[in-house]
């Protein structure tokens, strides 16, 4: 749901970001330099292996404010690839990101005292780890880190007496640290914001972290969430290098990026900095979760039509070093469909619609139960799989979280259709907004008080409007707040047995600012205007330092004072904490609070949908882009925060297809759903006051939606095992192109093409009018996903592919094994269909090796891990070599998967040379004799943009396919086939 209040049209908004920006020290003006930094007065390690050292301001100044004279700094190498450097005020507690919401080591208590002398002085300047080294300058104190294996510098304050930056600066509320950088660093990350200009930080654009309910549409402005982290990636001398630094701070602050180096202005807090050593993109987003929170395992029907990414294998391939240029046009549409029944070959464009994918529909202004139910009835009809159906806050009794609307959604009707789609194996979510209505007669509002669980000013709850007119918001700081919460969720849940809660407005959004109190004499709101207009009686607060601090950061890219819209910066959370300094961790907070709630009712997995996130908001919750606009801009901006969000830690996540607002074209929603399918998280949302946009409303969408959404269902095995292996690892699902093929410089900025994983690539076309798209193809032989038999064999290079308005370009990369299955109208089903492997080769190799691997669960329960009994986990290996094709699997904890009954039925190798010597076939070591079984072997030439040279002459390559197979999933096997000398 969106404010319009809060929406400001990206053009007028880019033009005053201009004209403020020199009033603001911002982006094109000449840095200020403030003071002369501080000096190193002692030092000692620390029993812990650690590095503890004090520092004096050298002049004090009161720019923004008196300085502190003397910090506290600590260094530690926490693990063999994180260092931490910490820095903060050596006399006096500080505000830092809570301990108990993103759990990490404590530094050493403060020292009131600083001597000169310690039981272990320090005489070296410089400490090193395993793949880090720290080390520092005393005076004026600056530090570097380096990378130990070439010591390349990835981090260094030492302004060097340029004027790109002056010295560090630690005051109450401003603080001001700079690193310099290489200029061929391409930089990602520090979100949430609309990037114009793809996934790579722009040199000159504003970066502002401040967690705010602007919509979507506003460029380089700070949104929802607020994620001070960033990917360095370098390539040296054909050698990529990937490190990424976070400062842990939730305060607002502003981050200037001029190319060469990159400005921390942060309105409080501590510097907290940890650095993750790579050396690959994967590897640093492994370091990364791992200390913030590895991504929440998502229940099976939360990907159903969510393009979960295809990070199911672990490639052993070496990149060329030698990467060639050059355009080429290729033709690669054709209605062959590969089908996945005991038939090789399906030939009819129509097998794509008995394959469609689920899909997750909402709306806001579902008026009442009958259109919820028409709309389920309506994809059925369409034979668009719609495996969750949402209510935004129309099933609500005056907008009120926890009710429900006695005439419009009656509960006994309700619980009546909430049977009919349980049964069937769909889902059921509901939105919930933290402001609380301020109602004597409200149940919810009443315990809240008796509890007193909400933020205060003056010692009052805070009045704010939202939604349901005067409301207070919960303190989700206050342990008492989280048990009331999770108590409130549990007797709804007994009202409305739902399925998950998409939580909203928790930025937190307020549609007044100021101190409010509720006019006499007037209805507010008065339910005939628009309910997004303040009517509370509010004045400006100003008094505090803050509500007007002396560093003013580009607060919703206009420099508003940062309590406009959401709660006043001086109010006051659970032991004093202030709202000025714990603002941005509201979203994650009621993220933890609700994750604790769901898991605690049935101990079953939950999902939760967040607007607001912080650093670890992944561990508790998926996550969308907000209120994005029906344009062709915005389907492109979409895939670079889809991409950004996987980085930070958040995997599940995806945009509103087809846009949130206003009405989009018939074209563009056909363009957007073929994007949308391959979207962490899928699905259709728009606006009160847009038309209706659900996928059946057009012949061409509907169209689109059974040919993309069908081969998500297809791939369901293969995403829901990205799933395992984000939980695992932090694998992003979505990811840039660069994340498999980091030496290619070519791929560092792009941004109109994704991987799922790490060989499924997406081309979509993002251009009005447009049936072709140019797209970059990494070195190695490609295979088009809707035809197999299309392939491409690139030298790192542009090709033209052919994109009719119902087709979208996914290829499978070589050295793959993708499992798949047959697909269904709903996830239930569809995952008791036999399985498909989809083995891929280099184009006529000689030798070759191929990977893949398959995760298999009871997907209710919280924990996603082997050994608990209800769970299987196969890796799958395939190799060619000596004329001869081998394929195997081991298998661990095989039981779950056998007693489910799964079997492979088909598989079909992809780029082999020569025919195939059916007498030569074996299976678990016994010979498969011609005619004796059920086995059929059938084999396609494929077509190839350009002939694989063997040094002799050319080869063509073959599409080999055996169907028939009775292959346990949940028992190992071994297969083998001959290849004989192709004619």
């Amino acid at each position: 749901m969106f404010s319009p209040t809060h929406l400001l049209s990206s053009s007028s908004l880019y033009v005053l970001l201009v004209l403020l920006s020199c009033f603001y020290g911002g982006f094109s003006s000449v840095p200020t330099k403030i003071g002369k930094g501080y000096r190193l007065i002692s030092a000692e390690e620390t029993p812990d292996g650690g590095f503890l050292g004090h520092l004096q301001v050298k002049q004090k100044n009161n720019i923004y404010g008196p300085d502190i004279p003397l910090l506290q700094l600590y260094v530690k190498h926490e693990t063999g690839d994180r260092l931490r450097v910490h820095i903060t005020d050596t006399e006096k507690q500080r505000w830092e990101v809570p301990y108990n919401l993103l759990p990490r080591e404590q530094p050493p208590a403060l020292k009131q005292t600083i001597g000169r002398s310690r039981k272990n002085p320090l005489t070296v300047s410089e400490l090193a780890g395993s793949e880090l080294i720290f080390s520092f300058i005393a005076d004026p104190f600056s530090f570097a880190v380096k990378r130990k294996s070439n010591g390349q510098t990835l981090f260094n304050s030492s302004s060097g007496g340029s004027d790109s930056f002056g010295e560090m600066v630690f005051k109450d509320q401003y603080l001001e640290i700079s690193t310099q950088l290489p200029k061929d660093a391409s930089l990602y990350g520090l979100g949430e914001n609309t990037q114009p200009h793809g996934i790579k930080l722009y040199p000159n654009d504003p970066y502002t972290l401040y967690t705010t309910d602007v919509s979507a549409i506003n460029l380089n402005t700070d949104l929802y969430g607020s994620h001070p982290v960033y990917m360095d990636l370098r390539n040296v001398g054909g050698q990529p290098f990937a490190h990424a630094v976070l400062l842990l701070n939730s305060n607002g602050m502003d981050v200037f990026y001029r190319g060469n180096s990159l400005t921390y202005k942060i309105i409080g807090g501590v510097f907290d900095f940890y650095f993750f050593s790579g050396p690959t993109p994967l590897g640093v987003v492994d370091q990364y979760t791992s200390f913030i929170g590895r991504p929440a395992p998502m229940p099976y029907w939360s990907l159903v039509f969510s393009s979960r990414s295809l990070y199911i294998f672990h490639l052993d391939y070496v990149q060329p070093q030698a990467l060639l240029s050059g355009v080429h046009t290729l033709s690669v549409y054709s209605p062959l469909a590969y089908g996945v029944s005991k038939v090789n070959f399906c030939v009819l464009p129509s097998c794509y619609s008995t394959f469609c994918v689920g899909f997750h529909q909402c709306r806001w202004g579902y008026h009442n139960l009958s259109v919820v139910e028409d709309v389920v009835e309506n994809y059925k009809k369409a034979q668009i799989p719609l495996d969750v159906i949402w209510n935004d806050d129309d099933h609500m009794d005056g907008h009120k979280d926890f009710t429900l609307n006695p005439v419009n959604y009656p509960r006994p009707k309700l619980l009546a259709f909430l049977d009919k789609i349980h049964s069937r194996g769909m889902k059921y979510i509901v939105i919930i907004d933290p402001g609380i209505g301020v109602n004597s007669s409200y149940g919810v509002y009443q315990r809240g008080i008796a509890n007193d669980v909400f933020i205060k000013y003056d010692g009052e709850p805070y009045l704010a409007q939202v939604w349901p007119g005067a409301v207070n918001f919960p303190d989700f700081l206050n342990p008492k707040t989280v048990a009331w919460w999770g108590d409130e969720i549990r007797r709804f849940h007994e009202l409305v047995p739902v399925d998950g809660l998409w939580i909203d407005m928790n930025e937190a959004s307020n549609f007044c600012s100021g101190k409010c109190t509720i006019p006499k004499g007037k209805q507010c709101p008065s339910g005939t205007g628009p309910g997004w207009i303040c009517c509370l009686d509010c004045k400006n607060i100003t008094k505090t330092r803050w509500d007007d601090p002396p560093y003013k950061i580009n607060a919703s890219g206009l420099q508003v004072p940062i309590g406009f819209k959401t709660i006043a910066t001086s109010a006051v959370h659970y032991n004093g904490v202030l709202e000025y300094d714990a603002h941005s961790l509201y979203g994650f907070s009621q993220a933890i609070a609700t994750h604790k709630a769901l898991q605690g009712l049935e101990g079953k997995r939950p999902f939760i949908l967040s607007r607001s996130t912080y650093v670890g908001s992944g561990k508790y919750a998926a996550h969308w882009t907000g209120d994005n606009k029906g344009t062709w801009e915005d389907l492109k901006y979409s895939i670079t925060t889809v991409l950004n969000f996987g980085m930070f830690g958040v995997p599940m996540v995806g945009a509103d297809i087809c846009g949130f607002y206003p009405a989009p074209t018939e074209e563009l929603c056909n363009r957007w759903i073929e994007v949308g399918a391959f979207y962490p998280f899928s699905r259709d949302h728009a606006n009160y006051y847009s038309p209706r946009q659900e996928l059946y409303q057009w012949k061409t969408v509907t169209k689109s939606a059974q040919n993309a959404l069908g081969m998500r269902y297809k791939l369901l095995p293969y995403l829901y095992t990205l799933n395992y292996l984000a939980h695992t690892s932090g694998a992003p699902i979505a990811r840039p192109l660069f994340f498999s093929f980091p030496a290619y410089k070519e791929c560092y900025g792009l941004s109109t093409q994704f991987l799922l994983g790490s060989s499924l690539m997406v081309s979509p076309v993002l251009e009005k009018g447009k049936t072709s798209v140019k797209a970059l193809f990494p070195p190695g032989s490609w295979y088009s996903l809707f035809d197999m038999a299309q392939t491409i064999v690139s030298k790192g290079q542009y090709f033209t592919l052919d994109a009719p308005l119902h087709v979208v370009n996914v290829h499978l990369y070589q050295n793959t094994i993708l499992p798949m299955q047959q697909g269904g109208m709903i996830s239930k089903e569809a995952r008791m269909t036999p399985f498909t492997l989809i083995v891929t080769f280099p184009a006529g190799a000689s030798e070759a090796q191929a990977k893949g691997n398959l995760y298999l669960d009871n997907d209710e329960l919280p924990e996603m891990k082997l050994g608990n009994g209800y769970s299987t986990h196969v890796d799958l290996y395939a190799t060619l070599k000596q004329g001869s094709v081998k394929i195997w699997s081991e298998v661990q904890e095989g039981k779950f998967a056998l007693d489910k009954g799964w079997k492979i039925e088909k598989i079909t190798v992809l780029g082999l040379s020569g025919n195939v010597d059916t007498s030569g076939l074996e299976i678990n070591g016994s010979p498969v004799a011609n005619g004796a079984s059920n086995i059929e072997l059938t084999s396609l030439e494929q077509m190839h943009l350009q002939d694989v040279e063997d040094g002799v002459g050319k080869k063509k390559s073959l599409i080999v396919s055996l169907s028939g197979l009775n292959l346990y999933v949940g028992k190992k096997f071994d297969m083998s086939m001959k290849m004989g000398v192709q004619g």
